[in-house]
């Protein structure tokens, strides 16, 4: 999952953020590239769409902000937070950014990154929560069809999960994925950097 400069944001990311919202950023900075390679090779992105490092940054740098002195001020703290590393991003990876928490921000989503970072953002919490419930807590031992029956049928279980933003996933005018498919995914994207978030 290389790009141009990602150590530094790794590594500033890192610094920043507590472990598990750190892992979390690994996980959907995962996700965002697994929607973008799934999207792609269905025909589903057009030539206005970011470019796939752009998806990748926004994922593990949307939370920079949520940690040491700019916590209380997330996510309007991005810009800031990155500078403090001397770190910049573009203003299309900001927009992304601004996407995942729209309650705060007021950025609707405006293209296919935006609404993935919009609708996976709170899916990886889902899937970490599934995963730790099992005697192993490994994401390979985890079947789809649990954490979609927990997502379904189990509203009290990871309760923080907004099930209501996830779900946007299959507006016709947004990704219009169906949300088995959108979470399968996010699930294989987050199995394959298993070991780097602990699971």
């Amino acid at each position: 999952m290389n790009y141009p400069n990602r150590e530094k944001y790794l590594e500033a990311v890192k610094s920043q953020l507590e472990p598990n919202i750190f892992k979390h950023s690994l996980a959907l900075e995962a996700c965002m590239g697994g929607i973008y390679d799934y999207l792609l090779t269905n025909g589903g992105l057009t030539d206005n769409e970011p470019r796939k490092e752009d998806w990748l940054l926004a994922g593990l740098i949307h939370d920079i902000d949520f940690g040491g002195e700019f916590k209380k001020f997330h996510p309007a703290k991005t810009l800031e937070a990155l500078q403090k590393y001397g770190l910049t991003i573009s203003e299309t990876v900001h927009n992304i950014v601004k996407a995942h928490a729209q309650s705060l921000t007021s950025r609707q989503p405006q293209n296919k990154a935006e609404w993935s970072i919009f609708c996976a953002d709170s899916l990886t919490g889902l899937i970490v929560a599934t995963a730790l419930v099992y005697p192993s807590k490994k994401l390979a031992d985890v079947k789809l069809s649990s954490v979609l029956k927990r997502f379904r049928k189990e509203p009290r279980f990871a309760a923080g999960t907004r099930r209501n933003e996830i779900i946007l996933c299959e507006k016709p005018e947004g990704l219009n994925l169906p949300l088995d498919k959108f979470t399968e995914i996010c699930f294989t994207s987050m199995q394959g950097i298993a070991a780097g978030i602990g699971l």
